[in-house]
């Protein structure tokens, strides 16, 4: 099967990293190139060796609008970015896809499906798949890091996965919790636990994840970190003692 030939194009270096990390762990996709500049973007895509741009809208030189504009039918487009508001005006401009950042693996994977449809014409669900090449649903993140959206669209703070010792999941809005401070972020807890290493940290609750290397003790079915008392849902305690176990075994 060939592959969609894939070029990212973004301003912030930790943008491309995902982007790039992302196309790398899809068996359809193949990452030709990152750019940090829409104008060499253009040029690499006039060479007719690009199927498809992952692109952010807020550029220095171009906007992602007008980058649209001058590209025309030479390529397919996937927005990336932190601004809601321009996904109506890109679908106007023929963009399969339009990604919020910090993206989602899963909804990254569904941008993905449907490019591989219009590109090749071809629905890849239907095609039959080798055990050795599955999609991945969630993998361990390549870095050492989260990024999570503050308190503006333009806003993203960088959090350290040795400093998490919690995440609490606030109805529309989660808190990440260190030693010295709370981030509070628009995001959901299936958002959250997709950045996140899996070990150490581990969904324990509808409502939380924790950060097993920091917790001080279990006791019936309350983990503590600190003073703080954490409840284990019931439908999580099994898979969660399990593995709790195991590790003490492996010790």
């Amino acid at each position: 099967m060939k592959k969609i030939r894939c070029l990212a194009v973004d301003d912030e270096g930790y943008a491309i990293n995902m982007i790039a990390d992302y196309i790398n762990k899809v068996p359809y996709m193949e990452l030709v190139g990152t750019t940090t500049s829409a104008i060499e973007a253009l040029s690499q895509i006039q060479s007719g060796e690009i199927d498809l741009v992952f692109l952010d809208i807020q550029m220095p030189e171009l906007s992602g609008l007008q980058f649209l504009s001058l590209c025309g039918d030479k390529c397919k487009v996937i927005l990336t970015t932190a601004y809601a508001e321009y996904a109506l005006e890109g679908f106007d401009h023929g963009v399969i896809d339009y990604l919020l950042k910090p993206i989602a693996l899963d909804r990254f994977l569904k941008a993905a499906q449907k490019a591989f449809d219009q590109i090749t014409g071809i629905n890849y669900r239907t095609i039959p798949q080798q055990p050795a090449q599955p999609i991945p649903e969630v993998t361990s993140p390549a870095h050492d890091y989260i990024f999570i959206k503050g308190d503006s669209k333009s806003k993203f703070l960088k959090v350290d996965h040795r400093d998490i010792l919690y995440v609490q999941g606030l109805k529309n809005y989660v808190s990440v919790f260190t030693p010295t401070q709370r981030f509070v972020t628009y995001q959901s807890l299936r958002d959250i636990i997709e950045l996140l290493p899996q070990p150490p940290f581990y969904r324990v609750h509808k409502s939380y994840i924790v950060s097993v290397d920091k917790i001080r003790m279990i006791d019936g079915q309350t983990i503590y970190i600190g003073e703080q008392a954490i409840p284990i849902g019931e439908s999580y305690r099994d898979s969660f003692m399990t593995m709790i176990k195991d590790g003490s075994n492996r010790e």
